[in-house]
């Protein structure tokens, strides 16, 4: 493996790990302008299907923790205007890449960086909940980066899919951001935050994880 992807890799996941100290480093030195970093990396997350591994719930819990703090620049009414807009803004360009490349991303094993495992595991949760998948997957890692982009592809008729985006970002950017507000200054918290966001990324991941397995299972049974 290349040396310089390994260590990518291990500063994400220390990125993610210890996310509070680094969101305050940052806070420190860009000021006002970590609303702007935090939009970029929700719009990523959100928007672009070959960057499904940036932190989401971790980093909406961490910044409203850090907002809640005494001397923070970071406010939570912004925070959750910024994480909503990225999250819908995202959610839009997802939408628009699926639809209009159409028939073209249907062969996902042409698209080296986009792993088929993670297309079809979007698409078994579409058979399964149909629209609503739009609003679970909000609250699951990875597969709420391709859920709007298999409704894209799949023709889902665009102002259905908007009102389903639209719940969804409110939901999960208010349940995580005011979260970490008000939980986030508690000291129990605050000594143990590692092993919550750890626990945070673990919960997120049970599910699709779960009903990807039983998906597989049932599909060797036949």
């Amino acid at each position: 493996m290349d040396i310089s992807f390994t260590g990518i890799l291990f500063d994400l996941a220390d990125f993610i790990i210890h996310i509070d100290r680094h969101l305050q480093v940052l806070a420190s030195q860009y000021g006002l302008w970590l609303y702007g970093i935090l939009f970029l990396i929700v719009f990523c997350e959100t928007g672009l299907v070959v960057t499904p591994f940036l932190p989401g719930d971790s980093l909406l819990f961490a910044a409203g923790s850090i907002a809640a703090m005494p001397d923070s620049s970071l406010e939570p009414n912004v925070l959750f205007l910024v994480f909503f807009s990225a999250a819908l803004l995202g959610d839009n360009l997802n939408y628009a890449v699926g639809r209009f490349l159409g028939r073209r991303v249907q062969d996902v094993g042409h698209l080296r960086l986009v792993n088929p495992g993670h297309i079809e595991k979007t698409r078994h949760f579409f058979e399964k909940y149909g629209g609503k998948t739009i609003i679970i997957a909000r609250f699951m890692p990875i597969v709420r980066t391709f859920t709007p982009f298999v409704a894209g592809v799949g023709a889902m008729a665009y102002a259905r899919f908007i009102l389903f985006s639209i719940f969804g970002a409110l939901l999960w950017v208010g349940a995580f951001t005011y979260s970490g507000y008000y939980f986030g200054r508690l000291p129990f918290v605050q000594h143990n935050f590692k092993f919550l966001i750890l626990g945070i990324i673990v919960v997120s991941l049970l599910p699709p994880a779960v009903e990807y397995i039983k998906h597989r299972a049932g599909k060797a049974a036949r």
